[in-house]
């Protein structure tokens, strides 16, 4: 779909990182992007979001280069983004909008379909007022996977039943997830989740410890579902370990509350790996979102190492670090390559001889 991108500027220095993240997205969506107009703010306009000037400037360049479709890279309010649907006479996708209908292309389990389901529902019960007279020669296409335009004629009573039966089927995934931590921790197995800023490499670490095959790409949320394996690692012995879903900055938190249940692997685990992005010039920024998602989840006094992938292309050299206690912090790898391998393999077996006690004598969860 040809697309326009609005990209707006409130001055902070994450911003250029910010705009490309954004453009990724579109492109990860299936977006052919011809034009970007960048509006620098220093506040939203309370009717479009972007002032009236630009907003022209947008409409002008829309209509000259034919585009489909408008990608705004701000959460917009449902009147903001009714006002510039009736600007542009085009469907405009926000960013929320966006990252749940690339979740709707790549979840592949039932039980990450009913999660995605979920949280388009809850996010368009905001939007029901909407008016789409003007867009009803479009058909398909990005912002209209999942529920679809056939959705937008329910009232709010039939979206709220559709969503307390994806509830009740999601409780029931969360129950048999429960029980199989249980049977886990019966036999005294430790539980290791990968997680990490989207594109980090997780599911590249996660296919090198495990051999798995799991789905591992090159784009922002290649892995919506978590993968489980059991492997065995010396002086460890028996490890569970997951690959979940990565973090972006500006998760939607209905996104957050749908994938509940995925996000519960992480929340029981016994240690985390959390993988980073090593080449990247934003991996500061990605680790202090990764940590606030992690808190907001639940999950941030759980053990944690931190994982440097991607050496290969940072130009570091595989080794492991330790803090002024003794503890394993740091491991650099290259899953990629395969090196640094042993150093991780040994970091979970000592993390697991620290926190063995917890483990061998596991509670009933």
């Amino acid at each position: 779909m040809r697309t326009l991108i609005i990209s707006v500027d409130f001055g902070k220095p994450d911003y250029q990182a910010h705009a490309e993240e954004f453009e990724m997205l579109a492109k990860g969506a299936g977006a052919e992007v011809v034009a970007t107009v960048v509006a620098k703010r220093d506040k939203p306009d309370a009717a479009h979001f972007i002032g009236s000037g630009k907003l022209e400037e947008a409409v002008l360049l829309a209509e000259s280069s034919d585009v489909d479709i408008i990608l705004f890279d701000q959460p917009l309010s449902p009147a903001q983004q009714r006002n510039l649907e009736r600007a542009f006479k085009l469907r405009v996708v926000d960013r929320v909008a966006l990252i749940l209908d690339i979740f709707a292309l790549r979840a592949k389990s039932h039980e990450g379909k009913l999660q995605v389901e979920l949280a388009q529902l809850q996010h368009l019960m905001t939007r029901l007022t909407r008016m789409w007279t003007h867009l009803e020669r479009q058909r398909g296409g990005i912002g209209m996977r999942g529920p679809g335009e056939a959705q937008l004629e329910m009232d709010k009573r039939m979206i709220g039943d559709k969503v307390k039966v994806l509830r009740e089927r999601l409780s029931k995934v969360e129950r048999q997830r429960t029980t199989q931590r249980r049977s886990r921790a019966r036999g005294g197995i430790m539980s290791v989740s990968l997680v990490g800023y989207t594109n980090a490499g997780k599911s590249t670490v996660f296919n090198a410890l495990t051999r798995a095959g799991a789905y591992a790409a090159d784009q922002l949320f290649a892995t919506l579902d978590t993968t489980t394996r059991r492997i065995w690692i010396e002086d460890a012995g028996q490890v569970v370990i997951s690959d979940t879903v990565g973090f972006i900055r500006d998760l939607p938190t209905t996104l957050i509350a749908a994938f509940k249940a995925t996000l519960e692997e992480t929340v029981q685990a016994d240690l985390l790996l959390h993988v980073i992005d090593a080449s990247s010039a934003q991996r500061d920024e990605q680790i202090l979102e990764v940590n606030k998602v992690l808190e907001e989840i639940g999950a941030k006094d759980i053990p944690c190492i931190l994982v440097y992938n991607k050496i290969d292309a940072a130009g570091y050299e595989p080794k492991v670090e330790r803090n002024e206690e003794g503890r394993i912090v740091r491991v650099f790898i290259s899953a990629l390559d395969r090196t640094g391998l042993d150093g991780l393999r040994g970091a979970i077996a000592e993390a697991k001889e620290k926190i063995g006690n917890n483990v061998a004598n596991l509670k009933n969860i």
